[in-house]
């Protein structure tokens, strides 16, 4: 008979490494666990989406804000059929399953030098057998904001 090896105890608030989430992290988690509740419970619509997302981007420091905003404007212009809503707190915009195809996180959300565009695995970028998913942000000119128009026009594709 095999010997029974008595079970690792893991810690609520370690992870596999043994070592602690970050405050911040807590709270991503928690933000996504809540966002799940409410998902569950009704099926949002856009209007109730856009109102949750605008309230995310008011709640961020400058010059985060104006970054998400504008990114904000930039997707829904360019691609009315996704649905805003938050992800892990942070401005995203779903598919009509409800999958996230690319997100905002602001630079403040885990003290990063750059917010961060970023697409999900829905999101049709694919070129070849590697290309970006992320896109840093420090500011945005005409030039990045055209480059985020065809990124999330090509993610819909």
């Amino acid at each position: 008979m095999t010997e029974k090896k008595p079970l690792k105890k893991v810690t609520q608030n370690s992870t596999s490494s043994g070592k602690s989430f970050s405050d911040e992290e807590r709270a991503a988690i928690k933000e996504r666990a809540l966002e799940l509740r409410n998902e569950a419970r009704a099926s949002k619509n856009k209007a109730e989406g856009e109102k949750t997302v605008l309230a995310a981007i008011a709640q961020m420091p400058q010059p985060d804000q104006v970054i998400a905003k504008r990114v904000h404007e930039i997707v829904k212009a360019t691609a009315p059929e996704l649905s805003p809503k938050t992800w892990y707190g942070m401005p995203a915009y779903a598919n009509k399953d409800g999958k996230v195809v690319c997100f905002f996180q602001a630079a403040s959300k885990f003290k990063y030098r750059y917010a961060t565009l970023g697409f999900q695995e829905d999101a049709h970028l694919d070129a070849g057998d590697m290309w970006p998913v992320s896109f840093a942000l420090k500011k945005l000119t005409a030039a990045e904001e055209e480059k985020i128009a065809r990124l999330v026009k090509k993610a819909i594709s």
